[in-house]
């Protein structure tokens, strides 16, 4: 690894982004660390405060309304300002040893293409690339010099059990699932969930929407669909387990009966770290795991008639195509209408079903050899089918 590093950070507003940024700013580098490209979504005044501390060459905002504030807060510090989707995607392009893609949702695709063609590393922590695009991500990094380091908790853990072995030793993974903060409710009392109970992981600390997503599962079916694309797998090798203590944070189960499992303290600094320095480990600011003061560490199935998400993923990778697009732009469409209050939180579920079920998807159908464009839209028909069901 070279000593100087040019890296960038999209969406370095949010709760990955955060972290990454004081994991980076823990270590000490034996080279010149720069900043290529920093960007954010909402949050002007954190990427502004990023911007003058890190110094970045470039910076862009995806909303698009705050272009003027922010070019006025970056006057004079010679930094490139830019905003909306075409701005992320050009700091996404811009020449980096180490891309972090830390981007909520869909807005992170296309972004995962522009730092896979300009980049040595990405780091990424935005599933949706996969979910979305998975084929075409493995197309565009077998034409590229690029690496993609799994920075989701469950995926880091899993690259490291796998690491050193041969994927077709591998009988199946397990990938671990806190149950979120209602694994031990009935469907009555879920019925009345609010927005802030659902955003109250009892685990994790993350942002409101993946927090959310984590409630309903559906965060863990997109999961289940990107370990599919980033370890080459069929869905059958694929098992989703409640671990109530986010301890394991996922297991690979070999053909010999042998099972490898990655531990630590839920704290997303430490798969950070495991990215940034890879194939070296080094010190990072993440909390430490004492096994003498742990708690009994639990396993359950998961029950899917509270959590439909999961069958929804397995359903999604037998379809083929693009529905994977479809289930992840329907679910972001559903979430959307929960915290604004339109729906109700069992509803999230099930209008997604119901987008599915639609007689009209015929545009996500025989899809097996599709572009960025395909993504896009049918990405945008999922949408606004979904948002007049």
């Amino acid at each position: 690894m070279d000593k100087d590093r040019k890296i960038s950070i999209l969406g370095c507003t949010g709760s990955i982004g955060q972290n990454t940024i004081s994991v980076i700013k823990s270590e000490t580098f034996e080279g010149k660390i720069s900043f290529s490209a920093l960007t954010g979504n909402d949050n002007l005044d954190q990427l502004v405060k990023n911007a003058l501390e890190l110094k970045p060459k470039f910076v862009a905002i995806a909303n698009e309304k705050k272009y003027k504030d922010l070019k006025n807060n970056l006057f004079g510090t010679g930094i490139e300002v830019a905003a909306g989707d075409l701005g992320v995607a050009e700091a996404a392009s811009k020449n980096s040893d180490w891309v972090m893609n830390a981007i909520v949702g869909a807005a992170g695709v296309l972004p995962s293409f522009e730092a896979i063609r300009n980049s040595k590393v990405l780091a990424l922590a935005n599933k949706e690339s996969l979910v979305c695009a998975g084929k075409l991500m493995q197309e565009e990094l077998a034409l590229s010099n690029c690496t993609i380091l799994p920075v989701d908790s469950e995926h880091c853990a899993i690259f490291q059990c796998l690491k050193g072995s041969n994927i077709n030793e591998v009988e199946k993974v397990l990938l671990t699932a806190s149950g979120g903060p209602f694994y031990s409710w009935s469907l009555k009392r879920m019925e009345n969930v609010t927005v802030a109970e659902a955003s109250n992981h009892p685990r994790w600390k993350m942002g409101k929407k993946i927090s959310i997503d984590s409630a309903t599962m559906f965060n863990k079916a997109l999961e289940v669909i990107e370990a599919k694309h980033l370890f080459n797998l069929h869905p059958s090798q694929i098992e989703v387990i409640i671990h109530r203590e986010s301890i394991i944070h996922s297991m690979v189960e070999y053909v010999d009966g042998s099972v490898v499992a990655q531990l630590g303290e839920p704290d997303m600094r430490g798969a950070i770290g495991y990215a940034l320095n890879y194939p070296q480990r080094k010190p990072n600011n993440s909390k430490k795991l004492n096994l003498t003061v742990t708690r009994d560490l639990t396993f359950r199935q998961p029950n899917v008639d509270k959590f439909p998400a999961l069958g929804m993923a397995k359903e999604v990778m037998k379809r083929g195509g693009l529905f994977g697009t479809v289930l992840n732009a329907a679910k972001e469409v559903a979430l959307d209408r929960f915290i604004g209050g339109n729906i109700k939180f069992l509803q999230i579920a099930n209008l997604v079903r119901k987008v599915l079920d639609h007689p009209d998807l015929g545009f996500a159908s025989d899809k097996s050899d599709y572009s960025i464009d395909d993504v896009i839209f049918v990405d945008q028909k999922t949408r606004e089918l979904t948002q007049v069901l």
